[in-house]
């Protein structure tokens, strides 16, 4: 159970990165400057739990520059 669970956080994380790398590589290239780009990227739980949600979502946030 927990290797699957291993694999689809991976897998997930990755599609992530390889979109979001492109995603900023074409911004950087479109909007050109001096001043690093600060980024914040956040991960947040979406599910739907009807109605029993859990006290406390699960949310990540980490912030970062990217050089020019």
């Amino acid at each position: 159970m927990e290797e699957f669970r291993r694999e689809d956080i991976r897998h997930l994380l990755k599609t992530f990165g390889i979109q979001a790398d492109q995603a900023i590589t074409d911004y950087l290239e479109s909007q050109p400057g001096l001043r690093p780009l600060t980024l914040r990227v956040i991960l947040e739980e979406v599910t739907d739990y009807d109605d029993s949600p859990p006290l406390q979502r699960l949310r990540v946030e980490i912030e970062g520059q990217v050089r020019r």
